[in-house]
């Protein structure tokens, strides 16, 4: 039988992984680097790059000890894959001398990476029989340590003293895979009760909200695929009834669902509302298409637009909105568990830049409220430019407008252990920021 009709090789995932993670490194995004993977290495390949960037610096620190002289891309690469892989027996997917074996069968058999083979395979022959006394020289590097960059790291220090340890611990853990039960179709005690019969071991963890013990294809997770369940983590799901709380027995609300791709939350407000007009935005088309494609899977329907939340004039009727939910553009930095090369791609002067972009849609979209009319800001960010800084200069310069009792920052937490905890406002969830408007009765 060939290669191709049984699991792939190692060596041929790590020669893919290590093509992504170079791929990722030059600023490629995670998903367009794993998704250029052959198909059939791709489920291997994204979680050997996943758990890669998850351990990228200490890897990179190790690999400074084997070879201060940086190799060419494709070979720093492959090597600080091997290295974020094996530099630990705990975690690791495979034992570190077949890591170590087969990173080298990779390097012989790739092109880009041949003439380095020999230097690969010294640099992880030393650090087999090294490994206890390089890894303890690494121990006092705090991006080693907490797997992050440097700036990252000292933000949350001074931004979040009392949490950074648990956020950072948090963030180089797998994040939990979390369902929302569409009421419409069902309680979540029934839902459970159905989970149980097929084996599928859950918890609830929200109003609507599941938690699987183990991910699972969604091919797998009974009722998806007729809209009785959508993947949605916890801290998500709060937007919805944030927004319409108070709202939802009002007929007839004119909804607008900002930057809405890829749907989840357009979904969730369809769900709770009756006889509300929702319009669902967003600036890429392509992005627009899964928008419809998870409203009919649920057999919903909104208002789809290609538009620029910011430039309203392009596409607003002149009507205003009851309800505006505003999930801006951010740096992702709350949803690093689910993709770990963000803390890798972005830089701290993104900030800055985020945060004005925050600020013109804030303010275009409130002036498209009517009186009385709620808006929900929130972003997935761990970042307080992006929260509480940003309302709050909001606030300053809008007096008629009213902040209303809100989640506020909701961190990724765990324990010294890496064990996520609970806090007292939710479970196991990413970090966002919620903050609740309400204009002025004018």
């Amino acid at each position: 039988m060939s290669e191709d009709k049984l699991a792939p090789a190692l060596w041929r995932q790590l020669q893919a992984a290590a093509v992504a993670l170079a791929a990722i490194r030059a600023g490629t995004s995670g998903t367009a680097a794993i998704e250029a993977a052959p198909s059939l290495l791709r489920p291997g390949v994204q979680a050997l790059v996943y758990a890669a960037l998850r351990q990228l610096g200490r890897a990179e620190a190790l690999r400074k000890r084997l070879a201060p002289r940086k190799p060419p891309p494709a070979a720093d690469a492959l090597l600080c894959l091997a290295l974020a892989l094996a530099w630990r027996d705990e975690g690791a997917p495979y034992e570190a001398h077949t890591l170590v074996n087969q990173a080298v069968e990779a390097a012989k058999r790739t092109e880009a990476t041949q003439a380095q083979a020999s230097f690969i395979n010294a640099c992880l022959r030393r650090f087999l029989r090294e490994r206890e006394a390089l890894v303890a020289q690494t121990d006092a590097d705090p991006v080693a340590r907490w797997n992050h960059p440097a700036w990252w790291i000292a933000r949350l220090q001074r931004e979040v003293p009392q949490h950074w340890q648990a956020i950072l611990q948090a963030n180089n853990t797998q994040a939990p895979m979390t369902l929302r039960v569409n009421l419409r179709q069902g309680s979540v005690e029934e839902y459970l009760v159905e989970l149980g019969a097929a084996g599928i071991a859950a918890r609830r963890t929200g109003p609507q909200a599941l938690t699987l013990a183990t991910a699972l294809p969604v091919s797998q997770i009974p009722g998806f695929a007729q809209g009785r369940v959508s993947v949605q983590d916890t801290a998500a799901q709060l937007a919805a009834p944030l927004l319409i709380e108070g709202l939802a027995h009002r007929r007839g609300l004119r909804v607008l669902d900002a930057c809405a791709a890829p749907g989840g939350k357009t979904a969730h407000l369809l769900e709770l509302l009756d006889a509300a007009e929702v319009t669902a935005l967003d600036i890429h088309p392509a992005r627009c298409r899964r928008i419809t494609e998870n409203l009919q899977r649920q057999g919903l329907q909104a208002r789809v637009l290609a538009a620029d939340a910011g430039t309203p004039e392009a596409w607003w009727d002149g009507q205003p909105f009851d309800a505006i939910l505003l999930d801006a553009p951010c740096t992702a930095s709350g949803i690093v568990r689910r993709h770990p090369d963000v803390r890798w791609l972005r830089r701290e002067t993104d900030i800055a830049a985020l945060a004005a972009q925050q600020a013109r849609l804030l303010q275009t979209l409130w002036s498209l409220l009517a009186p009385g009319g709620r808006l929900v800001y929130c972003t997935c960010s761990v970042f307080r430019a992006e929260g509480e800084e940003q309302v709050q200069a909001f606030l300053a310069h809008n007096k008629a407008a009213r902040l209303l009792p809100a989640p506020g920052h909701l961190w990724p937490l765990a324990t010294p252990q890496g064990e996520p905890v609970t806090d007292n406002r939710s479970s196991d969830h990413d970090g966002f920021y919620y903050a609740l408007l309400e204009q002025g009765a004018g």
